[in-house]
């Protein structure tokens, strides 16, 4: 067995909500390095080191607790006091951070010497209030004014930038210390006389101040553990597993913890509504595409990442044309930022809507969520964003009447592509080159063929059977012309999508897998579509790869032309079971976790490299991976749900919870308990190809069989 694959440098990250704090081992925090305490896209610490009688403490062990929280144990060298010579290692140094509005530090340093020792205690914190797009770029640009003012009386520091009318602050305040605060050469100072076996401690919070001028909570002193309610319990229940298999347990588990830290509540726009956040530490905020994927992934766990979305997604949809903002009336956005290059408009992210597959996603987890809470109110709710979001796809969503979905971005700053693989050099020609714009990629086909289908769905059971009609028969149409124009009869696939110029691209890639996620495949034509998949220039060993390991643009190393994406994996092994396949899911499935098991904590990145798995090889990790990073977290669930076969269904003669269950001879067994669904909870066991319902509060009907597929053209 090999030692767990770190991913991402030594660093410690602590995050909750839309702030969070990566720094060394050892708490330092380089200003040049992609380090810092960020809030609402702004770094608002730049800079820390701590010293004690001019030097550094030395390091023994540092380790997060919880995702919000972190210790620092610390130790002596030799130093001089007034008294002489203070003998190393005769001093505990401790550190606690805890994040929640802003940062609690607690430090508490013992002496364990023989004599009374008199230590100065310095802390050097500096602040840059740089744009996180400039951090992660390393392009730092100083654009406006930094001010400080030191209050004796209050012991605490206020720092402002200003520019223009982008305004920000930072309050470093202390408390509860054992020796008068002082700050002096741009440090805090303390003169500590600490007696043998004595304690000395004092507190120092870190306030960022943003629009509000009202200063952040944060947590009390020595909170670095919990549990307690208001620390660290989950703010959403948790469906537990129980299962032999202590791989799949752990990696549920830390899916679980990773879920809970990635939950983003914002009281500025509606107390108690929850979405996830992407990924720490780049993408701790709202993205259109990243909260809808979740939502899905996760939908029997976290219905209310589901309800968020939709709420916060909904407030957000465009209603005017904004070509810099590749915005759009219907539109759901991409990505909104809240830092100084996006509100001054430097750059669009307020919000951004250079996305394509968002807009139809929303249609499909409005319906993902009506299937699962059976409550019609939803459906009427939504019904004019839904409405909103099909017009546009009918209108900008299809570019050149031609019947396709395709994108190009109108923007000078709009991404070049659009679909989920958005790097620029994502869609490659067959020769390597890139393919020319706009792009008509096959998943995003497939996306809007499920939402007509879902929207017809919603149409027939608010009492409106012409329109859905009207949408069922557009998605037929859709079927029709997809499966003549996109099918690579050679290759025995679906091309990766039709250029500028209608030319197919001859790439073989994994979106095809989606098409098979959206039931647009023709039967006859799914087996080759999985034989292809899994072939072994596509297969890793640890999961599908995006891009043919024999193509001109293979990199394993690469964002989207070679790695390996657990939440890509995941949606195309519900593509292998839909279409029955279940030997292929459960193939991919043990792949990922596989993967899971090397990976420290048994947590899946973002993304890891293509690299083809051998006698003695491990998952690769990609640099620059987020992690916890949401859809890799909700591909484990996904997982889980694919292979038991869970499909939840609303009709007028009720709802119901199909269990079709595959597992495979690795997961013999396994108990879901809390699995969410209607107003309550079910606990469900699976073993020996049976199904025990142990409770059932949820008012759905629970049935071991295969969910109802109609064909195509009959609708879902």
């Amino acid at each position: 067995m090999t030692l767990p694959i770190q991913v991402g440098p030594a660093t410690i990250t602590v995050n909750r909500d839309d702030r969070f704090v990566v720094c060394q081992s050892d708490g330092r925090i380089e200003r040049q390095a992609e380090e810092g305490f960020f809030a609402r896209d702004t770094r608002f610490i730049s800079g820390y080191n701590l010293w004690i009688n001019g030097k550094r403490p030395l390091l023994l062990n540092s380790s997060p607790v919880q995702f919000y929280s972190a210790r620092f144990e610390f130790t002596n060298p030799q130093l001089l006091d007034r008294d002489g010579a203070v003998a190393p290692h005769s001093l505990s140094v401790r550190l606690d951070r805890t994040l929640s509005g802003g940062v609690h530090e607690d430090y508490d340093v013992v002496n364990y010497g023989p004599r009374t020792v008199r230590l100065t205690i310095e802390i050097e914190i500096e602040s840059d209030f740089a744009d996180i797009f400039d951090v992660k770029n390393g392009e730092l640009v100083r654009r406006g004014e930094i001010n400080t003012r030191w209050s004796r009386s209050g012991g605490e520091l206020r720092t402002t930038y200003a520019h223009r009318d982008f305004v920000r602050s930072l309050i470093v305040a202390t408390d509860k210390a054992d020796s008068r605060p002082q700050f002096a050469n741009g440090r805090f100072v303390f003169v500590a006389e600490i007696k043998p076996k004595g304690v000395w401690h004092t507190c120092l919070k870190w306030l960022p101040m943003t629009q509000s001028k009202r200063r952040p909570s944060t947590l009390p002193c020595h909170s670095v553990a919990g549990p307690r309610p208001d620390q660290s319990a989950p703010r959403l229940r948790r469906v537990r597993l129980e299962t032999p298999n202590h791989v799949v347990r752990r990696a549920w588990d830390q899916a679980q913890v990773d879920m809970d830290s990635l939950q983003l509540e914002d009281p500025a726009f509606e107390k108690g509504v929850f979405i996830p956040a992407a990924g720490v530490p780049w993408f701790v905020t709202l993205f259109g595409r990243d909260s809808l994927i979740v939502s899905m992934q996760g939908i029997s766990g976290y219905p209310e990442f589901a309800a968020g979305a939709l709420r916060r997604l909904s407030e957000l949809q465009a209603t005017d044309d904004d070509p810099e903002r590749d915005m759009e009336p219907g539109k759901i956005p991409h990505e909104i930022r809240h830092g100084e290059l996006a509100q001054l408009r430097i750059l669009p992210f307020q919000p951004y809507y250079g996305t394509h597959d968002a807009t139809s996603l929303f249609v499909i987890v409005m319906s993902y969520l009506y299937q699962w809470v059976g409550d019609v109110a939803l459906l009427q709710r939504y019904l004019p964003n839904a409405e909103a979001a099909v017009r546009w796809i009918d209108r900008f969503g299809d570019r050149d009447g031609d019947g396709f979905q395709e994108y190009a971005t109108r923007s000078r700053h709009g991404y070049y592509n659009q679909g989920w693989k958005d790097a620029g050099d994502a869609i490659p020609n067959a020769d390597g080159s890139l393919a020319k714009l706009p792009l008509a990629l096959c998943e995003l086909q497939g996306y809007v063929y499920d939402a007509k289908l879902r929207m017809a769905d919603v149409y027939e059971i608010l009492g409106r059977p012409e329109d859905g009609a009207r949408l069922r028969a557009e998605a037929i149409a859709l079927y029709e012309r997809f499966n003549d124009a996109f099918w690579w009869e050679s290759e025995g696939t679906y091309y990766l999508g039709l250029d500028g110029d209608k030319r197919p691209i001859e790439s073989v890639a994994s979106n095809a897998g989606h098409c098979l996620a959206n039931g647009i495949v023709p039967p006859d034509r799914a087996a080759r579509v999985v034989e292809r998949l899994t072939a072994g220039d596509m297969w890793s060993g640890w999961g599908i790869r995006t891009l043919s390991s024999d193509h001109a643009a293979y990199n394993p190393f690469s964002y989207h032309t070679g790695t390996v994406w657990p939440h890509d994996n995941a949606m195309i092994a519900g593509g292998f079971r839909r279409y029955g396949h279940d030997a292929a899911a459960a193939k991919v499935a043990r792949g990922l976790f596989d993967a899971s098991e090397r990976f420290q904590a048994n947590r899946l990145p973002e993304l890891f490299a293509g690299l083809p798995r051998d006698d003695g090889s491990f998952p690769v990790q990609y640099l620059g991976a987020n992690v916890p990073q949401a859809w890799a977290a909700g591909s484990i669930f996904r997982l889980i749900a694919v292979l038991c076969g869970i499909h939840a269904t609303t009709d007028a003669s009720g709802s119901r919870l199909y269990v079709n269950p595959a597992l495979p001879d690795w997961l013999p067994e396994l108990i879901i308990r809390n699995l969410r669904a209607g107003r309550g909870a079910a606990e469900i066991r699976f073993h020996d190809g049976q199904v025990d319902v142990l409770s059932n509060t949820t008012g759905f009907e629970i049935i071991h069989e295969v969910p109802p597929r109609p064909a195509p053209w009959e609708g879902r």
